[in-house]
């Protein structure tokens, strides 16, 4: 079984603040020229997106120097929906090491997508981070961002800057941002997030798709249920 985790890229798709905003501008039209073409105008972590190691650290590696089956992930999905606005996911929301290459954060924040409220995620704590990159994880979340996002909503506490990005992308991992439609999905499943093939991008966005192999057969597959 297959499901499109992909928001798709709309002039309403949200993206960090100062980031470019998506436009679609037409080019040629069947009417004037024969045949459509569009014009695309958009940032590298415009939508669901992958960030490559550079978009945070200058000797960091850009997408392309990954070989492309980097991208198919045997994923973990981590259910945190029961964080609040701003709340951190901490160290001891993590599991115990499995042989899975990627974690998938499920905060359920995909819900807020398109409103105010969307940028007042929950987000991964240094510490959690480091974890994950000690363990040689990627990890992947359905809101626009692994560190906190500003508004004037930030508490006092909140880290400062990227530290999350820092401990992931510092260790050559993968970080994949603004996934949707994970309700439902087994605990474990495959996710294909290919990017676009961009020469030297810090980032680019993805199609997402988790490939999973029905509930009648998950838990044969993992020994553990669907919630």
């Amino acid at each position: 079984m297959f499901r499109d985790c992909t928001h798709p890229l709309t002039p309403a798709t949200t993206v960090y603040p100062g980031d470019p905003t998506f436009e679609r501008t037409p080019h040629a039209t069947h009417d004037e020229d024969g045949y459509c073409v569009t014009r695309l105008e958009l940032g590298t972590h415009s939508g669901t997106h992958v960030d490559a190691p550079s978009h945070t650290e200058p000797d960091g590696r850009t997408l392309d120097s990954f070989p492309v089956e980097t991208f198919a992930f045997d994923a973990l999905r981590i259910d945190v929906r029961d964080k609040a606005p701003r709340e951190p996911i901490e160290r001891a929301d993590l599991p115990d090491p499995t042989d899975d290459e990627l974690l998938v954060f499920h905060t359920g924040w995909d819900d807020h997508w398109g409103t105010d409220a969307y940028f007042d995620h929950p987000y991964l704590t240094a510490d959690a981070a480091a974890w994950c990159a000690d363990r040689d994880y990627h990890v992947a979340i359905d809101a626009l961002n692994v560190d906190p996002t500003p508004t004037e909503n930030a508490r006092d506490d909140e880290p400062d800057g990227v530290p999350a990005h820092h401990e992931l992308l510092g260790a050559d991992h993968l970080i994949v941002e603004n996934l949707t439609n994970l309700d439902g999905l087994p605990r474990r499943f495959r996710l294909s997030a290919f990017p676009l093939a961009v020469e030297d991008a810090d980032g680019a966005p993805i199609r997402a798709v988790a490939e999973f192999w029905g509930e009648e057969n998950v838990a044969r597959r993992t020994d553990e249920p669907t919630d």
